[in-house]
């Protein structure tokens, strides 16, 4: 495990920014994958915002027989068998690195009040298992086309800071990566625990809705405007 800071691209919607996202990408994508989303979200009356776009490491993935890509940690089979053998030692790795960047952004002058995690498909997975452990109050946890990873373990390791926590949660009606099924017990798990989930899905495959980004902003607009 390095101590080297993940790399990241950064765009800041304003000047001295006083919030931050933090945007994990999905599997064999990289940083670049969702910047061209910020410029289609409606951030009027938002605080200015630092998007911080992190890239996965690249390492070998099983599902792609072993070919090295990017990824926040291996995965084995996709569909509907997508929680087969976890790579829970990866999940890990990740989400360390992924805390390292919320300390970064609160040595940079933004608390953890004001930072939001988020992420798409495997980076959803990375919000969620950083998100619900994290020990300061986060202002939000968006999680897109993904997943609660490490599931059976989430009751007994998730930090009381992120109780209240607001989740965006969306998915694809229509996913054949992750099935709806496995996103709505990841719901129905969190709802369970107490947690304010905020659910949409759309009529969409694997991939992100003109309507799902109109969702987002509205959502930005409720947790970060104070």
């Amino acid at each position: 495990m390095t101590n080297t800071l993940l790399e990241t691209v950064e765009i800041e919607s304003g000047a001295n920014p006083s919030a931050a996202i933090i945007w994990m990408h999905g599997l064999g994508a990289d940083a670049n994958d969702f910047v061209p989303i910020v410029k289609e979200l409606d951030l009027r009356d938002c605080p200015a915002i630092r998007f911080i776009f992190p890239n996965a490491p690249q390492i070998p993935v099983t599902l792609n027989g072993g070919y090295i890509m990017r990824a926040w940690y291996d995965i084995a089979a996709a569909g509907t068998d997508i929680n087969k053998r976890e790579d829970e030692s990866g999940l890990r790795q990740s989400q360390q690195q992924i805390e390292a960047l919320i300390a970064r952004e609160n040595a940079r002058g933004i608390a953890t009040e004001n930072i939001i995690l988020a992420g798409f498909s495997q980076g959803c997975a990375m919000s969620l298992q950083t998100g619900l452990r994290h020990p300061q109050k986060l202002a939000g946890i968006m999680g897109l086309s993904g997943y609660v990873p490490l599931a059976d373990k989430i009751a007994k390791e998730r930090h009381p800071a992120n109780q209240n926590t607001s989740i965006f949660l969306v998915h694809g009606t229509v996913d054949p990566v992750i099935p709806i099924q496995r996103a709505q017990q990841s719901r129905d798990l969190l709802v369970s625990l107490g947690y304010p989930v905020e659910w949409h899905d759309y009529w969409m495959q694997h991939s992100v809705s003109p309507q799902e980004i109109m969702d987002i902003g509205f959502w930005l607009h409720k947790v970060l405007k104070k």
